[in-house]
Order: structure tokens, then C-alpha cells, then sequence
């Protein structure tokens, strides 16, 4: 299924499950014999909600999952082509400054947005954190650089230079 589609259907679900909570809430207030008659029939549509259904949608396109509990949320949302440089940068500027602190070892996002920002700094390139990120996204995505975990949490992903 195409993205677009996996996400009003994943609307929908998520609606429901919404409603099915409140529902849920309503019938935990209920007596014990009304309780009982009504959470098994709820559970056999709330199990194969999440488990089945919404799994089969995070299955096929994974970044559409939320963030597991305690983990932190995305630091950026933001598309390459979103950005607009500063005129005095250029993607060929920013591009040598990332792979200058990139190795063939794996590396925290964070730390390379830290050191990327620090040389951008020294060299007075008016470039924030958020767009070293976003481009860093964009280059693992086109392949140029390998990434393990969802790059848009730069605490919870790491690059290195592709092992060519």
C-alpha cells in the first residue's frame, strides 16, 4: 500500500482506538457483572486493532510508528528540500563539513549535528543544528551515508560513511 493510503488508514485506526478507550473508561465504571460481560467482547476488537491491524500498516512503513514509551521524539520533521541555505552556504559546503566528522564507524546523529555546528561556527556559516540534521537525513537517504535507526531522533540513530 502506498503511503498516502497507509495514513488515512492509520487516522482512522487510531480514532477508533481512541473511541474504544473512552468506552473502555465508561465500562470500568460499570458493576462487576456488567464489567465482565463487556471487556472480553471489547478486548477480541482492541487486540487485533493494534496487533494485527496497525502492525501490518507500521510493517510496511515503519517511520509512520510512534516512538516507543520513554524514548524521545523526533528533533526534526523537516524535508531537505524544505530548507533554504543562507546564500553564503552551500549543500557542497555543508555536505564536506558533515563527512569531514563522519568515519567509517558508526557515530551518534547528535554528536555529528555537535561537531558539524562547531565547524560551521569556526568558519562563520550562519547553519543551525536543525539543518545539519536534515541534511544528514537527507544523505542517508540518497545513500551517501549508512544509518541504523530513525535519523530524525538524532539521540537514538547513528551514521558512518558507506563501507564501499
Amino acid at each position: 500500500m502506498d503511503k498516502a493510503k497507509a495514513v488515512e488508514i492509520q487516522a482512522h485506526l487510531l480514532r477508533a482506538a481512541r473511541a474504544i478507550n473512552r468506552a473502555e473508561a465508561i465500562i470500568s465504571s460499570l458493576d462487576a457483572d456488567d464489567r465482565k460481560s463487556l471487556f472480553n467482547p471489547l478486548w477480541n476488537v482492541v487486540q487485533p486493532l493494534h496487533f494485527q491491524l496497525l502492525h501490518a500498516i507500521y510493517k510496511q512503513h515503519p517511520d509512520l510508528q510512534p516512538p516507543a514509551k520513554g524514548r524521545r521524539f523526533v528533533d526534526t520533521k523537516r524535508r531537505w528540500k524544505e530548507v533554504v541555505l543562507p546564500e553564503s552556504v552551500s549543500e557542497s559546503d555543508l555536505d564536506a563539513i558533515i563527512f569531514s566528522v563522519v568515519s567509517t564507524q558508526w557515530r551518534k546523529v547528535a554528536m555529528v549535528i555537535v561537531k558539524a555546528g562547531e565547524k560551521c561556527q569556526a568558519r562563520n556559516l550562519p547553519v543551525d543544528h536543525e539543518v545539519i540534521g536534515v541534511r544528514i537525513r537527507f544523505l542517508s537517504e540518497t545513500d551517501r551515508l549508512d544509518s541504523q535507526g530513525d535519523v530524525r531522533k538524532w539521540r537514538f540513530s547513528e551514521i558512518r560513511l558507506p563501507a564501499r
